[in-house]
């Protein structure tokens, strides 16, 4: 249906239904003339043809709820306890989902319902389930369009997940690299989330399943080689750009948004190491504060390199709002595709560096069989850049493209993301950081570019990014789809938990990964040495407790490449500058109905998230440029 507006498109799949019940109706009326000689009654023939839709739709509902409750008891389990809801089909209940996304904190309306339900809470939404833990997301979804949607607790039902490869299939999302998780299972990709998605990630790895996501991780697998991940070359050049910028913004009294700086640098990084050149974001210039004169210039807005990351994040953000909405989107999107638009405008930027690509690999071929020599630059450009690698793969455009989206998605957003609330963190814990930026002038001094070897040696700074991945998971929502029946282990000692079959699962690393049961009772506080301590034990006993990289045969394969990046950056940073402060003046402060509960209660900065985390408004911080080796 494309080209069609999404909201005709949704009704046109709706009509055969409607259609079926008024003939059912209007059969009957005929059928009463026939039998008794004269027309029904007015009230009857009204009666007939307004009421069979909402006893069809209560009739499913009892019916599938009594078939879960019976299959559940012949299994030995339970289902979870609901929601109360105020409006029929809970939408009052979807109107706080809503509002929660665009206005709540984190994790918001949940982690309430759960606090008030217990560890697991059916959470009813136009006319379906929906299960929610506060520590772990999952969603069930029933294709006769009642919605289940459950959010799990249990690090033992994220291990069962994962593992349960013939059981359950990863359902695309954003997301990309969260439980990163969210993306291990294989098996059948339901239909909904995989329609909400299509328009961002097409058929690539994160959107596909089965042999479609076999062959795109064999395509680039052999990729993420550890000769490739450590040649440092690619960081060093856009690291040192991007921080010299930083000293001089700051030089001239300005402070720094580091969550778009760090945004330019793995975008750069990321783009030079697809497609063997940069898309030169930095070249742009970092942002100035809006309220500065500088801040006012459009032609920066306009920037050919600002416009295709803008872009890239909005696609982002409407598709994670249009999940809240389930197989209806189309309906809150009813002239016109939100994502399409977005993606039309990435594709512009992409399309023409593919077609060269193509054009490059045949030129080649043609070469080799004129003159039996290859291409030097050509060869180079194969062998050296994953767009290279795909292109000798396949020639089809649309999968190239869609694979490029997904990489450039984990590449950019995921890193960017750690990388700011690490900075984040440091700017609240002066303590951890001057420890930090000890060790890193120990082992590399104020000046030397680290080695592959010098970073995996920086115990404390592996302990630093874990515990920032920890508790700012940067994909914080993943979303996976039972094959069939499932039992879960109980919660807390409590009843086994049964899942019907064709039901979606997400499920939330973010919540998870702050559970004081699983981390102890300082879990909501930044401390980097519980991954060097004997509080390393919580982790040792039980590794599932912590996902960011996913786990199970969707583990990320950019996980290596992505501590690489982190540590070289920061290697750099902590090289180039002793203090980092949060610009209270200019940040955007949570107001009080982002503060939530526990440890989002405390945060200084608004915490949003598209399919990655991210500061609203920006992270801007002032830091102070080192003075000499000593400087800790």
């Amino acid at each position: 249906m494309a080209g069609i507006p999404p909201g005709f498109a949704y009704i046109a799949t709706q009509l055969p239904r409607l259609v079926r019940v008024l003939a059912l109706a209007y059969a009957s009326t005929r059928v009463w003339e026939l039998v008794f000689g004269k027309p029904a009654p007015h009230w009857l023939r009204v009666s007939a043809y307004l009421l069979p839709v909402p006893l069809a739709l209560t009739c499913n509902v009892l019916y599938t709820c009594l078939r879960d409750k019976r299959e559940a008891a012949r299994r030995g389990a339970v289902l979870a306890p609901r929601l109360k809801s105020r409006w029929p089909g809970g939408f009052d209940t979807l109107l706080s989902v809503v509002r929660g996304f665009r206005n709540g904190h984190i994790g918001s309306p949940f982690d309430q319902y759960c606090q008030e339900y217990g560890p697991i809470v059916n959470i009813r939404i136009m006319f379906g389930d929906r299960v929610r833990f506060p520590r772990n997301l999952a969603t069930f979804y029933v294709p006769s369009k009642v919605v289940d949607r459950f959010l799990r607790r249990n690090p033992s039902t994220s291990k069962q997940f994962l593992l349960r490869n013939s059981i359950l299939s990863k359902k695309a999302s954003f997301f990309l690299c969260e439980f990163k998780a969210l993306l291990s299972l294989t098996a059948v990709s339901g239909p909904v989330l995989w329609d909400q998605l299509n328009a961002l990630l097409g058929t690539g790895v994160f959107n596909s399943d089965g042999e479609i996501w076999k062959f795109h991780r064999s395509m680039t697998r052999p990729f993420f080689s550890k000769d490739r991940i450590s040649h440092f070359d690619i960081f060093e050049k856009h690291a040192d750009d991007a921080l010299n910028q930083a000293k001089a913004r700051l030089r001239d009294g300005y402070p720094v948004d580091f969550q778009d700086m760090v945004g330019r640098f793995t975008l750069d990084s990321a783009t030079d190491f697809l497609f063997g050149k940069s898309v030169d974001s930095l070249s742009a210039g970092l942002v100035y504060p809006k309220n500065s004169l500088p801040g006012q210039n459009k032609g920066y807005v306009n920037h050919p390199s600002n416009v295709f990351a803008r872009a890239l994040s909005e696609a982002q953000s409407q598709a994670v709002f249009r999940s809240r909405f389930d197989t209806v989107w189309r309906l809150t999107e009813f002239w016109s595709d939100r994502i399409q638009k977005h993606m039309e405008v990435c594709h512009g930027f992409i399309d023409p560096i593919l077609k060269d690509a193509l054009e490059m690999k045949r030129s080649m071929k043609e070469g080799e069989q004129s003159t039996g020599q290859v291409s030097p630059e050509g060869k180079r450009f194969l062998e050296d850049t994953l767009l290279g690698h795909l292109v000798n793969c396949t020639e089809d455009r649309a999968v190239i493209r869609d694979e490029i989206v997904n990489i450039l998605i984990a590449a950019r957003d995921t890193t960017a993301s750690t990388l700011t609330f690490l900075v984040y963190m440091l700017s609240e814990h002066p303590n951890v950081l001057r420890r930090l930026r000890a060790e890193v002038l120990s082992s590399v001094g104020d000046s030397r570019r680290p080695t592959y070897d010098d970073v995996r040696e920086m115990k404390y700074m592996r302990a630093v990014i874990n515990e920032t991945l920890r508790l700012y998971a940067s994909v914080p929502l993943n979303v996976r789809t039972s094959t069939e029946a499932v039992v879960l282990p109980g919660v807390n000692g409590g009843p086994p938990v049964y899942i019907p079959p064709n039901t979606q699962v997400p499920f939330s690393v973010f919540l998870m990964q702050r559970r004081k049961d699983l981390w102890g009772p300082d879990a909501d506080i930044f401390d980097p040495d519980r991954f060097v301590d004997e509080r390393l034990k919580y982790l040792t006993s039980n590794p599932y407790i912590f996902l960011p990289f996913n786990a199970g045969p969707r583990t990320c394969l950019g996980q290596q490449f992505a501590y690489n990046e982190m540590s070289f950056f920061l290697v750099r940073l902590l090289q180039t500058f002793s203090s980092i402060a949060l610009a209270e003046d200019l940040q955007t402060r949570p107001s009080e109905c982002h503060k939530g509960m526990g440890r989002n209660a405390q945060e200084k900065v608004i915490i949003k998230h598209r399919l990655t985390l991210y500061v609203d408004g920006g992270l801007w911080v002032r830091m102070g440029e080192a003075g000499n080796a000593n400087d800790v």
